[in-house]
């Protein structure tokens, strides 16, 4: 079994199954927790899902496999009163969950693009073009999201096709500029200050990051990539909470 299949194997027996002794099939000894949603370790994780609540459910729309870490992309239903849209990150070691991360936040049922945040390409494409997509995603990342050099944007995002899934922005260039124009006007600036992961596999790469949006986020980017150019986009912008239940740190 590879590290997606195990992820998923796990996944479905803890959050679909609901299953808590899925703990200690899937989840190592000194299992490191860095969601706001639980604390550390793997009693933690068994309490969380022996309280899921009646009709919880997830939807995964895609999934990303890159050496030990596995990203998962979908929808929990049942986690509060509205669905919420997350990307999941574990790290697998020796056959067991070892570490996770993760980004949550509402649904939108109506976007400026008429996608939804999670709809798209479900599979991983160009699997040879693994490590050109991570490098056309990771220069972008320090070029334009980090250092905000906006005069080489169309070196890296193509001006033919970009399809976007966040919901304030329209398809293309002047989608995204008219929606970082909005957001600029209420105080709330696009500030990358450090990417602590790239998850890649195929023409899918996730950026998982940190910076500000009007207060302290973690930014989760989803890019897909064609023919060297960025071409597709889905995201979740979550606030750091003050306090977290566990003293690992959201990142």
């Amino acid at each position: 079994m590879d590290n997606k299949e195990l992820v998923l194997k796990a996944a479905g027996e803890l959050f679909g199954d609901k299953d808590p002794s899925a703990v200690d099939r899937w989840v190592a000894a000194n299992y490191r927790q860095h969601s706001s949603l639980a604390g550390d370790g793997p009693e933690a994780l068994r309490g969380l899902v022996a309280n899921l609540p009646d009709g919880f459910r997830y939807e995964l729309a895609r999934v990303i496999a890159d050496g030990d870490l596995v990203a998962l992309h979908g929808t929990y239903h049942g986690f509060g009163p509205e669905p919420l849209v997350a990307f999941d990150l574990f790290r697998v070691e020796n056959g067991k969950l070892a570490e996770h991360w993760d980004a949550l936040t509402p649904v939108v049922t109506k976007t400026a693009s008429g996608r939804s945040q999670t709809d798209g390409a479900a599979e991983p494409g160009a699997a040879g073009l693994t490590e050109q997509s991570r490098k056309v995603v990771t220069e972008f990342a320090e070029r334009i999201l980090k250092d905000a050099d906006y005069s080489v944007l169309t070196d890296y995002i193509s001006t033919e096709t970009y399809l976007q899934h966040n919901p304030e922005a329209a398809d293309g260039l002047d989608g995204f500029g008219a929606a970082a124009g909005k957001w600029a006007a209420h105080g709330k600036h696009l500030v990358y200050k450090t990417v602590h992961r790239v998850v890649a596999e195929g023409d899918l790469v996730l950026l998982q990051s940190e910076g500000e949006f009007g207060e302290p986020v973690a930014y989760w980017d989803l890019f897909r990539v064609d023919d060297g150019k960025i071409v597709e986009h889905w995201d979740v912008i979550a606030p750091i909470p003050a306090t977290l239940p566990h003293d690992n740190g959201l990142f």
